[in-house]
C-alpha cells in the first residue's frame, strides 16, 4: 500500500509537458514583427529577386519573358551611349554636392550653436527648407533661376555680374541643382547641431588654458568629436545623391534631361527605359549595376572611415 502511495506521489510531482515560457515569448515576438516580415518579403525581397531575374530577360510587361543571358549588360556598356552620359552626370552631382552640403551643414550648425538671443528663430528659419514639398521647391527654383527675370541673376546684376542661363545652359545645369541642394541643408544641420551640443565643454576650457585658437579648437576638438555624424551623413548623402531623380524629371521637359542630356541622371535614364519604352529587362539590369556601384562606394567609405572617424573613448571602429 505504501509503495502505491509513493508511485502516485512521484507521478504528481513529475514535470508537466507543454510549451516553455521562452518558446511562448518567441512566438509572440514573431507575431508582433510579422507585419514587417510580410512587408519585407512581399514588397522588398520579392521585387528584388524578380528584378534580378528580369535583368536577364527581354521583359517588356506586355509579352512573355525570354531569357537572353547577359545581353542587357553588354548593351549597357557597349551600345547605349546614354548610359555613360547618365553615369557621368550622376557622379558629377555626387562628387560636388556631397562635400559641399556636408561642409555647409557643419558651418551653419557651428554658427547656430552660439549662445545668442533669438537663436531659436534662426534655427527654425534654416531648417524650414528641409521640410518643404519637393515639387513645389523645384518650381520655385525654376523661377529663381530664370535667366531674364529670376531673382538670382537679378541679384548678381546688382554687382555687375552677368548671370548664366542656368537650367538652359548645359554647363550650368548641374551647378544649378547643386546650388538648390545647398539651400536645403537644414536636415543635416539639425544632426550636426545636436552633435555639437553633446561635445564636452571641459575640452574647450582645457584648450583655452593651453592657448588654442578658435580654428585649432575647431579642427582638433569639434571635428573629431562629431566625426561619427559626419561619417553617417557622408554615407547617406552619397546613397541619396546616386538616387537623384525628381529634380531632373520635374525641371526638364517631359523628363528628357535636356538641354543636351546634361540633366539625364542615371535614375532618370533608367525610368525612361522602364516606363517610356517599357524595356523593363534593361531597366532592371541598370538597377542592379547601380546597386553594385553604391555597395562598392559604401564599403569603401566604411574602410576609409576607420582612419578618421573617432568614437568616444578614443577608439576607431
Amino acid at each position: 500500500m505504501r509503495d502505491d502511495i509513493q508511485i502516485d506521489a512521484s507521478r504528481n510531482t513529475s514535470p508537466k509537458k507543454g510549451i516553455s515560457r521562452a518558446v511562448k515569448e518567441n512566438i509572440w515576438g514573431y507575431l508582433f514583427i510579422s507585419p514587417w516580415i510580410i512587408g519585407f518579403l512581399g514588397l522588398t525581397l520579392g521585387p528584388l529577386l524578380f528584378s534580378l531575374a528580369a535583368s536577364f530577360t527581354d521583359y517588356n510587361i506586355t509579352s512573355k519573358m525570354n531569357f537572353i543571358g547577359f545581353d542587357n549588360f553588354a548593351r549597357m556598356f557597349t551600345i547605349d551611349d546614354l548610359f555613360w552620359t547618365s553615369l557621368w552626370n550622376t557622379f558629377y552631382y555626387v562628387i560636388f554636392s556631397v562635400p559641399l552640403t556636408t561642409a555647409g551643414a557643419i558651418l551653419i550648425a557651428v554658427l547656430l550653436n552660439q549662445k545668442i538671443f533669438g537663436m531659436k528663430v534662426f534655427r527654425t528659419i534654416y531648417y524650414l527648407p528641409a521640410i518643404l514639398s519637393g515639387v513645389a521647391v523645384y518650381f520655385l527654383w525654376m523661377q529663381l533661376l530664370s535667366p531674364s527675370t529670376g531673382l538670382v541673376n537679378t541679384f548678381l546684376g546688382w554687382f555687375g555680374i552677368d548671370g548664366p542661363a542656368w537650367l538652359f545652359d548645359p554647363e550650368w545645369t548641374k551647378p544649378a541643382l547643386i546650388l538648390m541642394k545647398m539651400w536645403g541643408v537644414g536636415g543635416g544641420m539639425l544632426l550636426y547641431l545636436a552633435s555639437l551640443q553633446g561635445v564636452s565643454r571641459e575640452m574647450y576650457e582645457a584648450a583655452d588654458i593651453e592657448g588654442a585658437t578658435g580654428l585649432q579648437k575647431f579642427f582638433y576638438i569639434t571635428l573629431p568629436m562629431i566625426s561619427p555624424i559626419i561619417f553617417f551623413d557622408i554615407i547617406t548623402s552619397t546613397i541619396g545623391g546616386f538616387q537623384i531623380f525628381q529634380e531632373a524629371y520635374v525641371m526638364t521637359e517631359n523628363g528628357s534631361g535636356a538641354p543636351a542630356n546634361s540633366l539625364l541622371f542615371y535614375n532618370l535614364h533608367m525610368w525612361n527605359n522602364a516606363f517610356k519604352f517599357f524595356d523593363m529587362g534593361y531597366a532592371s539590369a541598370m538597377a542592379w549595376i547601380l546597386f553594385i556601384i553604391v555597395m562598392i562606394l559604401t564599403v569603401l567609405n566604411l574602410k576609409l572611415g576607420k582612419r578618421w572617424v573617432h568614437y568616444e573613448g578614443g577608439e576607431n571602429k
